[in-house]
């Protein structure tokens, strides 16, 4: 018995012992590591509001510019992740909340990267008085501000559409909440969180001019990083530096495929809700280093013992036979009731306060002008997402249907994504003065460059969610053509459609912003809209125009998704999951 013991503690013993592959994987780990202590030390430097960080287009600083945006993007991935763990599974499990979170989520989505500066970076820069980590900590949140709606709404999507005997199995294994959560409701939504993950970073670098040039006070901040690099070269009109900025944003993008993104969407296959066990991604390099490099089993042991106590703990807490959900009592009706009844009221003296605030200052005929302004920004959207749908959704489904090709496309459509529309402002505007085209129509485009890749993205996650069993029976019933697809694929990829659509929907009314006004120089151009409204009263400093544009575009955004949005979702819930 001893021997025995002995000879097993040896071998666990052996699989800690390093290897070639703790060569390669574990410098890169400990490189990234070090580089998030030196970018802390860089933000804990001397600052105040007024002193100005000077940018040089030098394009030996790149690499120093490139790592600075990075890190700041990857702590706001990091919030983002946990906050739509949180948000989406509240606003899934409870029907009340449900009720007030969608329409929040809704208007945070609505409200532009212009309008959060306008409210929230202050505070960042009060919370650290002298130090450059308050305007660090603004930049991270206006990033975030870009990238948490979509993984929010991809996990809200993911939750609702759980398959019914999924939750029939956990009940029967008596399965606590959660347990339920990790096992089975995280890892059903995990397919589609990484393709939306993956979006969501692509919107980050679409906004990152916005996100690390930013006015505060009357106070122009720029913080070292690729954003406030284009955004100087743009000022200069240096197409070189412009160039070279492009080159540095590949070069990242590239890098983050091969060690984040292409490493997560093999990984998160396993996941797919599918019996034939099929692999159909090759695993990446660097995730094979991951896996066979010996100091990660250490980490993966320490982790199953704090997840072992853990899941003892919510055992003791929450035992299995008390899983069933409580009956509703007419008490706990009342309540829902009053709290409704109070948010109500909430929402509404906010809504009378801000009414009033824009009214004092702001007369009845140009809130009418602004009202006709988001009509024609909405004509825009709808009519860019319409095309957009057409051509992305055919593509995005041949590309799903095969796995390998979209493994290799994945980086040239996050390339796409997160080129921002700054960098087109000379093409648009040399081409519309030379030519003398008219700016209401040969500015829209720049609304859906970024935004169009929301749909391409959850297209592709839908198709590849798809289980390989309905494959094989439409292959034997010989289902065809038209009826393949409206029995098949648009039943499968809709609930990821309508997330797609959805978002897109929501950045394009955000981009409307960069995308109504384009400046090149000392030219600028102007489309109607609201979004030029909001860019031209926010660079004025008129903070009651800013509000009453902000809250237009909300208005509009709630009213499209409470009459169009949330009726696919129900849809998609209710009718359309793979059950």
């Amino acid at each position: 018995m001893q021997l025995a013991w002995g000879q097993a503690n040896v071998a666990w013993l052996s699989r800690l012992r390093p290897n070639a592959w703790d060569a390669v994987a574990l410098p890169i780990v400990l490189g990234f590591i070090a580089l998030m202590a030196y970018s802390g030390q860089q933000a804990a430097v001397p600052f105040q509001i007024g002193d100005q960080i000077p940018i040089s287009l030098d394009p030996t600083n790149l690499p120093e510019y490139a790592l600075r945006t990075v890190l700041r993007m990857a702590v706001a991935l990091i919030v983002s992740l946990v906050f739509s763990l949180v948000y989406a599974a509240l606003a899934a499990k409870s029907r009340q909340a449900e009720k007030l979170l969608i329409p929040v989520l809704d208007i945070l989505q609505s409200v532009p990267i212009l309008g959060f500066e306008a409210i929230a970076m202050v505070p960042f820069i009060r919370l650290f008085p002298g130090q450059l980590i308050g305007a660090e900590c603004a930049a991270i949140f206006a990033i975030f501000t870009s990238q948490a709606w979509n993984m929010t709404f991809s996990l809200y999507q993911s939750f609702r559409t759980v398959p019914g005997e999924l939750k029939e199995a956990a009940r029967m294994y008596h399965l606590t909440p959660m347990q339920t959560f990790w096992r089975l409701e995280v890892p059903h939504a995990m397919p589609g969180l990484v393709w939306n993950t993956m979006m969501s970073v692509s919107g980050g670098w679409f906004f990152v001019v916005a996100s690390e040039a930013f006015t505060v006070d009357n106070n122009d901040i720029t913080l070292p990083g690729i954003g406030s690099y284009i955004k100087v070269a743009i000022d200069q009109r240096n197409l070189a530096a412009i160039f070279y900025a492009i080159g540095a944003m590949l070069i990242v993008i590239l890098m983050s495929d091969q060690l984040l993104f292409r490493p997560m969407l093999a990984w998160s296959q396993k996941f797919k809700n599918e019996l034939s066990g099929e692999e159909q991604l090759e695993r990446p390099w660097f995730l094979i280093a991951l896996q066979r490099a010996r100091f990660f089993d250490l980490i993966g042991a320490a982790y199953d013992w704090i997840s072992g106590g853990f899941t003892a703990l919510t055992r003791l807490v929450l035992p299995p036979g008390k899983t069933k959900p409580l009956e509703t009592s007419e008490a706990s009706k009342i309540v829902d009731v009053v709290v409704s009844v109070v948010f109500a009221a909430g929402a509404l003296y906010a809504a009378w306060a801000l009414v009033k605030y824009i009214t004092d200052a702001v007369p009845l005929s140009e809130i009418e002008h602004v009202a006709l302004l988001g009509g024609v920004t909405a004509l825009r959207v709808i009519i860019l997402i319409g095309v957009a749908s057409v051509i992305w959704v055919p593509i995005g489904v041949w590309i799903g249907l095969r796995p390998k090709l979209a493994q290799s496309v994945q980086p040239v459509i996050q390339f796409l994504a997160a080129f921002p529309a700054n960098l087109f402002f000379p093409i648009f505007v040399v081409l519309i003065v030379r030519y003398t085209l008219n700016t209401d129509i040969w500015l829209s485009p720049l609304m859906i460059l970024g935004t169009q890749w929301y749909i391409l993205f959850n297209v592709i996650g839908g198709t590849m969610a798809i289980p390989s069993e309905l494959h094989y029976a439409a292959q034997n019933l010989r289902v065809r053509r038209w009826l393949w697809w409206k029995r098949i694929i648009l039943p499968g990829i809709f609930p990821a459609y309508v997330t797609g659509a959805l978002t897109a929907a929501g950045g394009s009314w955000n981009a409307a912003i960069v995308a109504e006004i384009v400046q090149w120089g000392d030219t600028t151009l102007t489309a109607t809209g609201i979004g030029a409204y909001i860019s031209q009263v926010k660079a004025a400093g008129d903070f009651p125009r800013t509000a009453l544009g902000i809250g237009m575009l909300c208005v509009y955004v709630i009213l499209f998704n409470r009459l169009l949005w949330r009726r696919l979702y129900n849809l998609a819930a209710e009718k359309l999951r793979l059950d």
